[in-house]
């Protein structure tokens, strides 16, 4: 079972341009209401030092996460919005 104090502070990794999307802590989840189980993060877009809010949320759909490892969480690129 995983749990999400196990990966929460986990680095989200693009595995195809090594871009670091986020730390999995610092996000929202979407959850599925019926099944309680996580349907995406939703990774927001701040500005400098993360003090003001800007622009478009990235949205990664659990389903394109490929491996996470002790540090961070790979994802592929074309599963996310």
């Amino acid at each position: 079972m995983l749990r999400y104090k196990d990966i929460s502070s986990k680095e989200i990794v693009d595995v195809n341009q090594g871009a670091r999307l986020g730390v999995l802590g610092q996000t929202d989840l979407e959850i599925d209401e019926k099944t309680g189980q996580i349907e995406s993060f939703i990774i927001p877009n701040y500005k400098w030092f993360g003090l003001k809010k800007e622009g478009a949320e990235t949205k990664i759909r659990w389903r394109s996460i490929r491996k996470i490892g002790e540090d961070m969480i790979m994802i592929e690129p074309h599963d996310y919005t």
